[in-house]
């Protein structure tokens, strides 16, 4: 079954203590939702290792930023420390994005495309959709969408001409002030 997740993390015991903003974003290079969750207090960090390399993704004053373009099959994280500096960039490839019940979430397609501040891209999880294929649960069409969704991807992730990544940092100063300034949700 396609699981639906849900921006602000709720549901994620590790965060104790966080802070939570979204917009509704429209500008020469993004058009969709941005959202921006401070992690203020953690039960434990979190680190995930890739080869030989272990990155820390989650710590109290991280910062993850993401973004749901309208009309794409995509959800792009951007993950920082509590420096500002950027650890990773987590792609999720998704059925469909939106808003429910003033939540943004997107309909997980189980691959993901990571890229690392080296500039290595990682395509992960392939064994998930395969099973789900075979499971029956993702149809045929999804599964091919997946695919070729996460391929045009990594392709822009290796070439460079992915905008969000940089755009993710754009967002993080403006979301910042926002919470700076008012209230946060």
């Amino acid at each position: 079954m396609i699981k639906k997740r849900y921006a602000d993390r709720r549901d994620w015991r590790r965060i104790t203590q966080r802070h939570y903003v979204h917009e509704q974003v429209e500008n020469e290079v993004f058009n969709g939702h941005v959202t921006l969750l401070q992690l203020i207090e953690v039960t434990s960090p979190l680190d995930v290792r890739y080869g030989d390399e272990t990155i820390r993704i989650a710590d109290a004053g991280y910062v993850w930023v993401q973004q749901f373009p309208s009309d794409a099959h995509h959800a792009v994280t951007s993950m920082f420390d509590a420096a500002g500096q950027l650890v990773q960039t987590y792609i999720d490839i998704c059925l469909r994005t939106g808003v429910e019940d003033g939540r943004v979430y997107w309909e997980d397609l189980f691959l993901d495309l990571i890229t690392l501040p080296s500039g290595q891209v990682l395509l992960i999880d392939t064994d998930e959709l395969e099973a789900a294929r075979d499971q029956g649960e993702v149809s045929q069409a999804e599964y091919a969408l997946a695919w070729a969704e996460a391929k045009r991807l990594q392709k822009q992730l290796q070439d460079g001409s992915f905008p969000l990544v940089a755009h993710a940092e754009v967002m993080k100063r403006q979301l910042e002030q926002q919470l700076k300034q008012g209230t946060p949700r």
